[in-house]
């Protein structure tokens, strides 16, 4: 049985992986499906990250006549009111480096009671046959660090510090990531979920 996963971003991809890998499911990844258009893009117009979760997988799925399983997360700042959230691959035109530094330097000065955060993730699987959608969600929690630590990971990962693992994500192994973060937490209980189907 295959199981599509809607990204084209490697370390997404990457975590997938290595949490699924166990499944009697074929994971295949979007630039595996030759019948899909390189400039097939689905863009996130959802306010929340179940919509663009939904958004994606539906729209992949239906594309491909695949089961689909579709992410969105991003990092939420509770100094910024949540910023920058659903925005969070866009809130410096891509660049999460420049999107670090802009973080960084809202926050200047403020001590670690004032600069907590959480990653959120949402996942969403659509089957194209039942037309169903289950979804699946996960959340880690700590704060922004005072600057980039660590060279792992992707994304914010250097500045959030993990209240779990007492460092940064970009400072954790692939194998520490996966025991505490937002997605992996969502892809465990995606995991569950689909080694109780019936395998066609």
């Amino acid at each position: 049985m295959k199981l599509l996963i809607a990204t084209r971003n490697p370390g997404k991809l990457k975590e997938f992986q290595q949490i699924l890998k166990s499944l009697d499911f074929k994971l295949l990844s979007l630039d595996q499906i030759k019948t899909l258009p390189q400039d097939f893009d689905i863009p996130e117009t959802g306010q929340t990250f179940k919509a663009n979760a939904i958004l994606k997988a539906k729209a992949y799925g239906e594309k491909t006549q695949l089961m689909t399983v579709a992410d969105d997360s991003g990092l939420m700042i509770d100094y910024l009111n949540g910023q920058p959230g659903v925005h969070s691959s866009r809130f410096a035109q891509g660049d999460h480096q420049a999107a670090m530094q802009k973080i960084l330097k809202s926050l200047t000065s403020l001590p670690r009671s004032k600069r907590t955060a959480k990653f959120v993730s949402v996942l969403a699987l659509y089957n194209p046959q039942t037309k169903k959608i289950t979804l699946f969600t996960g959340e880690s929690h700590g704060w922004i660090a005072s600057k980039p630590q660590g060279q792992t990971g992707f994304g914010y990962d250097p500045i959030f510090f993990s209240k779990d693992l007492n460092k940064t994500y970009g400072q954790a192994t692939n194998q520490e990531k996966n025991q505490v973060s937002h997605r992996a937490q969502a892809l465990k209980k995606l995991k569950v979920f689909l080694s109780q189907l019936p395998i066609e």
